[in-house]
């Protein structure tokens, strides 16, 4: 009798721990480097505090000029900002396959969704979807950087 609930106890444990193991390693599938669809740009996806969010790390425009400025930003006190470096995707939570959040933002066209989604069509396909109003989306593939 007892070494069957030593039996019981020991699977109970191995679940729990890949029950936690699996809880905390949800958004890896998500964070790391993306190639996005247009500007051969790069977005870096990574936690921010319990969610996930996307700065630039390099575009075309980029590697032309560097220091370029958030110019096309509708804020006019916000058109000073660095573009390298701009969170661009904010508070996605959910997982393992889809994330919910936002807002989003385009740098290059200085057009920004409340909200959107992010969706993982395998481990190296990122559709990225902005919408302003729920049939009024945007959306764009991006692809895993090895």
């Amino acid at each position: 009798m007892r070494s069957g609930m030593l039996k019981y106890i020991s699977i109970a444990v191995v679940l729990c721990v890949a029950l936690v193991s699996v809880a905390n390693a949800e958004p890896q599938g998500l964070l790391g480097l993306w190639r996005t669809q247009e500007e051969n740009g790069v977005v870096e996806m990574f936690r921010c505090g319990e969610a996930v969010c996307g700065r630039v790390i390099d575009a075309a425009s980029l590697r032309e000029n560097p220091d370029q400025r958030d110019v096309h930003n509708g804020d006019e006190a916000l058109r000073e900002r660095r573009v390298k470096g701009l969170v661009i995707l904010q508070d996605f939570t959910g997982g393992p396959r889809k994330w919910t959040g936002g807002p989003l933002y385009d740098p290059k066209t200085g057009d920004g969704a409340k909200s959107g989604s992010l969706t993982l069509k395998d481990g190296n396909t990122l559709k990225v979807k902005g919408c302003l109003v729920a049939f009024l989306c945007r959306t764009q593939v991006w692809r895993r950087i090895e």
